[in-house]
Protein backbone atom coordinates (compact mmCIF):
# COMPACT_ATOMS: atom_id res chain seq x y z
CA UNK A 1 0.00 0.00 0.00
CA UNK A 2 2.86 2.38 0.85
CA UNK A 3 4.41 1.76 -2.56
CA UNK A 4 1.10 2.55 -4.28
CA UNK A 5 0.75 5.83 -2.34
CA UNK A 6 4.36 6.79 -3.09
CA UNK A 7 3.85 6.01 -6.77
CA UNK A 8 0.63 8.04 -6.80
CA UNK A 9 2.44 11.00 -5.25
CA UNK A 10 5.16 10.74 -7.87
CA UNK A 11 2.69 10.68 -10.77
CA UNK A 12 0.69 13.61 -9.37
CA UNK A 13 3.89 15.51 -8.63
CA UNK A 14 5.24 15.05 -12.13
CA UNK A 15 1.90 16.20 -13.56
CA UNK A 16 1.87 19.31 -11.38
CA UNK A 17 5.42 20.19 -12.35
CA UNK A 18 4.80 19.54 -16.05
CA UNK A 19 1.69 21.72 -16.07
CA UNK A 20 3.19 24.46 -13.93
CA UNK A 21 6.43 25.18 -15.73
CA UNK A 22 6.76 27.44 -18.77
CA UNK A 23 7.88 24.99 -21.43
CA UNK A 24 7.65 24.70 -25.18
CA UNK A 25 5.43 27.41 -26.61
CA UNK A 26 4.29 28.78 -23.26
CA UNK A 27 3.37 25.57 -21.37
CA UNK A 28 -0.10 26.85 -20.47
CA UNK A 29 1.22 30.20 -19.32
CA UNK A 30 0.66 33.48 -21.10
CA UNK A 31 2.28 36.90 -21.28
CA UNK A 32 0.63 38.10 -18.07
CA UNK A 33 2.34 35.30 -16.12
CA UNK A 34 5.84 36.61 -16.83
CA UNK A 35 7.87 39.62 -15.79
CA UNK A 36 10.86 40.23 -18.02
CA UNK A 37 14.16 42.07 -17.60
CA UNK A 38 15.83 43.81 -20.53
CA UNK A 39 19.16 45.59 -20.41
CA UNK A 40 19.61 47.64 -23.56
CA UNK A 41 23.16 48.60 -24.48
CA UNK A 42 24.05 52.13 -25.53
CA UNK A 43 25.13 50.86 -28.96
CA UNK A 44 26.43 47.74 -30.68
CA UNK A 45 30.09 48.72 -30.27
CA UNK A 46 32.19 46.08 -28.55
CA UNK A 47 32.82 48.28 -25.52
CA UNK A 48 29.10 49.08 -25.07
CA UNK A 49 28.16 45.43 -25.44
CA UNK A 50 30.84 44.41 -22.92
CA UNK A 51 29.67 46.90 -20.29
CA UNK A 52 26.09 45.69 -20.79
CA UNK A 53 27.18 42.28 -19.48
CA UNK A 54 28.97 43.87 -16.51
CA UNK A 55 25.76 45.77 -15.72
CA UNK A 56 23.78 42.55 -16.10
CA UNK A 57 25.94 40.81 -13.52
CA UNK A 58 25.57 43.70 -11.07
CA UNK A 59 21.79 43.83 -11.54
CA UNK A 60 21.40 40.07 -11.04
CA UNK A 61 23.62 40.26 -7.94
CA UNK A 62 21.54 43.18 -6.64
CA UNK A 63 18.16 41.56 -7.29
CA UNK A 64 18.91 37.98 -6.22
CA UNK A 65 18.59 38.57 -2.44
CA UNK A 66 15.66 40.94 -2.95
CA UNK A 67 13.74 38.29 -4.89
CA UNK A 68 14.50 35.44 -2.48
CA UNK A 69 11.10 35.83 -0.80
CA UNK A 70 9.02 36.71 -3.86
CA UNK A 71 6.19 34.22 -4.31
CA UNK A 72 3.91 35.81 -6.92
CA UNK A 73 4.07 37.92 -10.04
CA UNK A 74 2.24 40.76 -8.28
CA UNK A 75 4.78 40.64 -5.46
CA UNK A 76 7.58 40.72 -8.07
CA UNK A 77 6.06 43.83 -9.69
CA UNK A 78 5.77 45.57 -6.30
CA UNK A 79 9.30 44.55 -5.34
CA UNK A 80 10.72 45.99 -8.55
CA UNK A 81 8.67 49.18 -8.24
CA UNK A 82 9.99 49.68 -4.71
CA UNK A 83 13.58 49.05 -5.84
CA UNK A 84 13.79 50.89 -9.18
CA UNK A 85 16.15 53.48 -7.69
CA UNK A 86 18.37 50.74 -6.30
CA UNK A 87 18.49 48.97 -9.69
CA UNK A 88 19.32 52.20 -11.51
CA UNK A 89 22.02 53.08 -8.95
CA UNK A 90 23.61 49.62 -9.36
CA UNK A 91 23.77 50.05 -13.15
CA UNK A 92 25.18 53.55 -12.80
CA UNK A 93 27.89 52.34 -10.38
CA UNK A 94 29.15 49.97 -13.07
CA UNK A 95 29.06 52.65 -15.77
CA UNK A 96 30.85 55.18 -13.53
CA UNK A 97 33.52 52.66 -12.51
CA UNK A 98 34.08 51.88 -16.21
CA UNK A 99 34.54 55.56 -17.05
CA UNK A 100 31.48 55.79 -19.30
CA UNK A 101 30.07 59.23 -20.06
CA UNK A 102 26.46 58.09 -20.08
CA UNK A 103 24.10 56.83 -17.41
CA UNK A 104 21.39 54.20 -17.00
CA UNK A 105 17.63 54.65 -16.72
CA UNK A 106 15.40 51.97 -15.27
CA UNK A 107 11.64 51.65 -15.39
CA UNK A 108 8.77 49.20 -15.46
CA UNK A 109 6.99 49.21 -18.82
CA UNK A 110 4.57 47.18 -20.86
CA UNK A 111 5.96 46.51 -24.33
CA UNK A 112 5.57 44.20 -27.30
CA UNK A 113 8.32 41.59 -27.62
CA UNK A 114 8.98 39.05 -30.38
CA UNK A 115 9.13 35.31 -29.70
CA UNK A 116 12.20 34.50 -27.65
CA UNK A 117 13.80 31.31 -26.44
CA UNK A 118 15.33 31.35 -22.98
CA UNK A 119 16.94 28.59 -20.98
CA UNK A 120 14.91 25.82 -22.65
CA UNK A 121 11.65 27.80 -22.59
CA UNK A 122 9.88 29.71 -25.33
CA UNK A 123 8.10 32.97 -24.66
CA UNK A 124 5.75 33.68 -27.56
CA UNK A 125 5.54 37.13 -29.07
CA UNK A 126 3.23 39.40 -27.18
CA UNK A 127 2.87 42.27 -24.78
CA UNK A 128 4.82 41.76 -21.56
CA UNK A 129 5.53 43.75 -18.44
CA UNK A 130 9.27 44.30 -18.16
CA UNK A 131 11.94 46.04 -16.18
CA UNK A 132 13.76 47.97 -18.89
CA UNK A 133 17.25 49.27 -18.18
CA UNK A 134 18.57 51.53 -20.92
CA UNK A 135 22.28 52.26 -20.90
CA UNK A 136 22.92 55.65 -22.51
CA UNK A 137 20.93 55.84 -25.76
CA UNK A 138 19.72 52.25 -25.32
CA UNK A 139 20.11 51.73 -29.06
CA UNK A 140 22.22 48.55 -28.98
CA UNK A 141 21.39 44.88 -28.69
CA UNK A 142 19.81 43.86 -25.42
CA UNK A 143 20.26 41.09 -22.91
CA UNK A 144 17.12 39.69 -21.39
CA UNK A 145 15.79 37.12 -18.99
CA UNK A 146 12.69 36.37 -16.95
CA UNK A 147 12.51 37.94 -13.48
CA UNK A 148 9.28 36.16 -12.62
CA UNK A 149 9.13 33.22 -12.51
CA UNK A 150 12.70 33.76 -11.30
CA UNK A 151 14.66 32.21 -14.17
CA UNK A 152 17.30 34.98 -14.09
CA UNK A 153 18.41 34.08 -10.61
CA UNK A 154 18.76 30.34 -11.09
CA UNK A 155 21.49 30.33 -13.75
CA UNK A 156 24.79 29.28 -12.25
CA UNK A 157 26.75 31.21 -14.85
CA UNK A 158 24.99 34.51 -14.11
CA UNK A 159 23.63 34.86 -10.63
CA UNK A 160 25.18 31.82 -9.05
CA UNK A 161 23.18 29.91 -6.51
CA UNK A 162 23.97 32.17 -3.55
CA UNK A 163 20.88 32.43 -1.41
CA UNK A 164 18.87 30.02 -3.53
CA UNK A 165 17.47 26.99 -1.74
CA UNK A 166 16.31 24.16 -3.99
CA UNK A 167 13.36 22.22 -2.56
CA UNK A 168 11.09 19.51 -3.79
CA UNK A 169 7.58 19.80 -2.43
CA UNK A 170 6.89 16.24 -3.56
CA UNK A 171 9.94 14.96 -1.70
CA UNK A 172 8.84 16.83 1.45
CA UNK A 173 5.38 15.21 1.29
CA UNK A 174 6.84 11.73 0.76
CA UNK A 175 9.29 12.18 3.65
CA UNK A 176 6.49 13.35 5.92
CA UNK A 177 4.45 10.19 5.34
CA UNK A 178 7.22 7.57 5.00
Amino acid sequence: MKIFIALLFCVVGIGVVALGLPQGSGGGMNESDFLRLHIRANSNSDVDQDIKFDVRQEIVNELTPIFAGVTSRQMAMETLQNNIGRVEAAANRVLLAGGFGYSARAGLRTEFFPTRHYNGHTLPEGVYDALIISLGAGAGDNWWCVVYPPLCFLENNIGGDKGVVYRSRLQEIIRRYF
